[in-house]
């Protein structure tokens, strides 16, 4: 991580990384030239230039060779090859048709073609942030700094992919200003190409990893069938400064709202509000529908409660979660 963020791929004016290094292209007539020598290596090109024969090879009026430019494709080349082999050119197409194939792939490269993304400059091409990569890699980041913490690693190695996490993210449209992003920060795009805003907006792959990444923030976990909250990740900074209004959905279609205090956040999970609360240990209120409620000295829920949350059955109306702001950024 430490040298992505310093290679070639990190973009400074939208601190965010490209799919491919920039490169020089080279220009359209310099393509589909042969060298000369590639040329004098096979005996059945260096005849049909010869005879002039223009089905596979023309040497044009400067005396450079080109492959027939209508052949889009090796498949293309080994098909005009093939008729030859009905005419004087026989034996050298047997001869020579394995190296005339390697030529026009050492031209063209066909091979290692990657699309837009590495062939061409905008839409998609070269210089380009693609959103959905971007938010891929956070989530790559996010699974590496839960490693770290399960596996107890020291403190400055997760704190170091924890900065790294938190850069990435800022790096995402939705925590950009629209004159920086050059679009609604709030709409996925496609991509950034160099020196324009976001292009191509669309419901793109990238929604998903960021759903997924923000819920790891939150520290919404399950493991072997119990929900638990663990919000190493979270930022003590996201907790509200001052009484606000959280309005939501229940599983039942009917709306309703919470008045927040200072020092909480509040999410829906299964569509049940969790409430975070600041406070000096973890302990958690599981608030049921029929106004019933239990204390958990812990951030775990037990299976049964937990498939209660999973299964959407209702019995579950709200859940208060109590966090140690010691673990918090």
């Amino acid at each position: 991580l430490d040298g992505l963020k310093n290679s070639a791929l990190f973009r400074e004016d939208q601190y965010s990384y490209i799919l491919y290094p920039n490169k020089d292209l080279p220009r359209f007539i310099t393509k589909n030239t042969i060298p000369e020598t590639a040329v004098n290596s096979s005996e059945l090109l260096t005849q049909l230039v010869k005879n002039d024969h223009l089905q596979i090879i023309e040497k044009d009026i400067n005396g450079t060779y080109h492959f027939n430019g209508n052949f889009k494709n090796a498949n293309d080349l080994k098909a005009g090859l093939d008729k030859l082999t009905s005419t004087s050119y026989s034996a050298l197409v047997e001869k020579d048709q394995g190296k005339v194939l390697q030529i026009f792939e050492d031209i063209f490269n066909h091979k290692a073609f990657t699309g837009r993304s590495g062939t061409f400059f905008g839409y998609e091409g070269l210089g380009s942030i693609y959103w959905h990569m971007v938010s891929k890699l956070l989530l790559a980041v996010q699974e590496c700094c839960w490693n770290a913490i399960d596996n107890k690693e020291s403190p400055e190695i997760i704190g170091r992919l924890l900065e790294h996490y938190y850069e990435i993210n800022a790096g995402i449209g939705v925590h950009k200003s629209p004159s920086l992003y050059g679009a609604f920060p709030t709409d996925p795009y496609s991509h950034t190409p160099a020196g324009k805003g976001a292009q191509q907006p669309g419901m793109t792959g990238q929604v998903k990893e960021d759903i997924l990444s923000r819920f790891g923030e939150l520290g919404v976990r399950v493991n072997d069938g119990q929900l638990y909250f663990m919000p190493a990740l979270l930022r003590k900074g996201e907790f509200l400064k001052e009484t606000k209004r959280f309005d939501y959905v229940d599983i039942d279609l009917n709306h309703h709202h919470i008045l927040l205090e200072k020092g909480t956040l509040a999410f829906t999970y299964c569509q049940i509000p969790i409430v975070y609360h600041l406070a000096d240990s973890d302990k958690m209120e599981i608030i049921k529908a029929d106004g019933k409620s239990t204390i958990n000295d812990s951030l775990y829920l037990d299976q049964v409660t937990s498939n209660k949350i999973f299964e959407r059955t209702g019995e579950i109306s709200k859940i208060m979660v109590y966090v140690n702001d010691a673990i918090l950024k």
